[in-house]
């Protein structure tokens, strides 16, 4: 098993785990009779991917006290995340996800069983153990805020601490419709959150629907004017948009796709992205190289079945990157 660092972790990701049951066979999840677990969640796919590129990461978290709860714990575990800002949850079960086994690139249904979830009970108490001082990195999600008044609290009360000492902040939209009262609602609180980030990462048809603009110029220009140093937009199979000051100047451009062979699952790959863009950008590369990196780890997501079964270890990404 990896080594867990006694030090306060670098880089902190927070949300809700899920043990996931994909599908063996494509076809309806009626139909289907055997499945194999697997760990689902975007905030911890983030986690595992910056953990396998040698980042020391914490992941913050509810689990209940069930058989998946652990399972989930072991996995994150054996991924060498630093595992101290996990609580355990007496009262309330571990999420369960299923999903199904798509073809030909397509996206696979899924079917949640997360209300009432340990993590959906997350609040500010829980970071009260948090070593922010040590902090360098916080990524944040529109997920975790979507699960509940107290979740959301954290999310806001993570962000601004994080600021306050320095840390850098992404933010990943993330969009889950379902998980909020209304569109209005989940696009003025995602907007807020996003003002307190770094570096804001939508997908195009994200930042459409959160900001009302259409190009990826006028959706970049929405979230810089509040504040963010940089906007990256995930453009799909065409690549991915930079707009930003990181290199002290406002400057723009477009990153080309990665070709791929064959799709055989889309989950996953905006979070491949996501941790392609952070390493770049903290191993101190150019917007440019941080991009292409993203576009780079994304497209090794979407090759495999499982949301974070694709994502390189360093050495992998140096052979990839060469």
């Amino acid at each position: 098993m990896p080594h867990i660092p006694t030090a306060s972790p670098q880089i902190l990701t927070f949300g809700e785990a899920m043990a996931m049951l994909v599908a063996d066979l494509p076809g309806d999840l009626a139909d289907i009779d055997h499945f194999h677990r697997r760990l689902a969640g975007a905030d911890n796919n983030v986690a595992i991917g910056l953990s396998r590129l040698g980042f020391h990461v914490g992941w913050l978290s509810r689990v209940g006290t069930d058989s998946q709860g652990r399972f989930i714990q072991q996995a994150l575990k054996g991924e060498g995340i630093d595992d101290r800002y996990i609580h355990l949850d007496e009262h309330h079960p571990t999420g369960l996800m299923f999903k199904e086994r798509a073809e030909g690139g397509a996206d696979p249904r899924v079917e949640y069983f997360r209300r009432g979830s340990a993590a959906s009970h997350l609040s500010v108490e829980d970071a009260a153990s948090i070593d922010f001082q040590s902090l360098t990195h916080l990524h944040a999600t529109g997920i975790t805020p979507a699960l509940s008044e107290s979740a959301l609290d954290l999310t806001r009360h993570l962000m601004q601490q994080a600021r306050e000492s320095g840390a850098s902040i992404s933010f990943d939209p993330n969009l889950r419709p379902s998980l909020w009262p209304s569109e209005a609602v989940m696009r003025d609180t995602l907007n807020e959150l996003a003002s307190l980030a770094d570096w804001v990462l939508p997908g195009l048809s994200e930042g459409r629907l959160l900001t009302g603009c259409e190009s990826p110029e006028a959706i970049a220009d929405f979230y810089l004017a509040r504040g963010a140093k940089a906007v990256i937009i995930k453009l799909g199979p065409e690549g991915s948009y930079y707009r930003g000051t990181l290199g002290g100047t406002l400057e723009s451009f477009l990153a080309p796709g990665q070709p791929v062979a064959e799709v055989v699952d889309t989950v996953g790959a905006g979070d491949g992205f996501a941790v392609g863009v952070i390493s770049a950008l903290l191993d101190g590369l150019t917007p440019q190289q941080a991009l292409n990196r993203g576009n780079l780890v994304g497209a090794q997501a979407i090759q495999v079945i499982g949301d974070m079964e694709g994502l390189p270890t360093r050495d992998k990404l140096r052979e990839l990157e060469q």
